[in-house]
């Protein structure tokens, strides 16, 4: 949790969710950075973290994904070359 206090003094917490997903074909460190670098450029996405050869990509967000999030993600992945195979059980 991050802490976000106001000019005024009033303070409030902000939750961050991470949610892994499975991609296909992270073999390498070019794989790992394109994917990063895809999956961290889009705008809901607060942090990425990306593993050789499992390929679970670790997305964090500000609020819980959503289905909307979760197909944009795969579209970003697809059109990074990569395949994704979905939500990983928690």
């Amino acid at each position: 949790m991050s802490n976000c206090c106001t000019p005024d003094g009033s303070c409030h917490t902000t939750a961050e969710t991470k949610t892994t997903y499975k991609v296909n074909g992270v073999g390498s460190a070019h794989c790992q950075g394109v994917v990063a670098k895809a999956v961290g450029g889009l705008d809901e996405v607060t942090a990425v973290e990306v593993e050789i050869g499992t390929g679970l990509v670790t997305v964090t967000t500000a609020a819980e994904p959503d289905e909307a999030l979760d197909a944009l993600i795969a579209k970003t992945v697809d059109e990074a070359g990569y395949d994704f195979a979905g939500r990983v059980a928690a």
